[in-house]
């Protein structure tokens, strides 16, 4: 098993910045090879976010914070970070990381990931 712990959260004004990280402990070996960030917002569905796969090249983004989130994953240390700038308050919402040994479907579907953390709150003020 992989455990997920999500940490970083808060309470930031529109415009402003902060940085999520996620770290896996356990079983992480052969188990980290898909990572991800999603977001749930009150009354909607958990949504994709951003993923970083095997290498920095393969990460994608959901289009509405492109330019805005930056994802960065340490192969080392088992850790991934969003860094959030330029916050909006449609930002708002629990932020969940999310991680498998491998895609087993399409990278911004939850389906694709075995392990997930409790999540922690992003509020963005207007």
């Amino acid at each position: 098993q992989v455990q997920l712990v999500e940490s970083g959260g808060g309470l930031v004004q529109a415009g402003g910045s902060l940085r999520l990280n996620c770290a896996a402990s356990g079983q992480t070996k052969n188990n980290l090879f898909a990572m991800a960030w999603f977001r749930q917002a009150p009354g909607k569905e958990r949504e994709f976010v951003a993923t970083i796969g095997w290498s920095p090249a393969s990460t994608f983004y959901l289009d509405s914070v492109k330019g805005r989130f930056t994802a960065s994953k340490d192969y080392a240390k088992n850790t991934l970070d969003l860094q959030m700038n330029s916050l909006k308050p449609e930002d708002t919402a629990v932020y969940y990381c999310a991680a498998g040994p491998a895609y087993k479907t399409s990278h911004y579907l939850t389906e694709a990931y075995d392990y997930w953390g409790q999540g922690t709150q992003v509020t963005v003020s207007a």
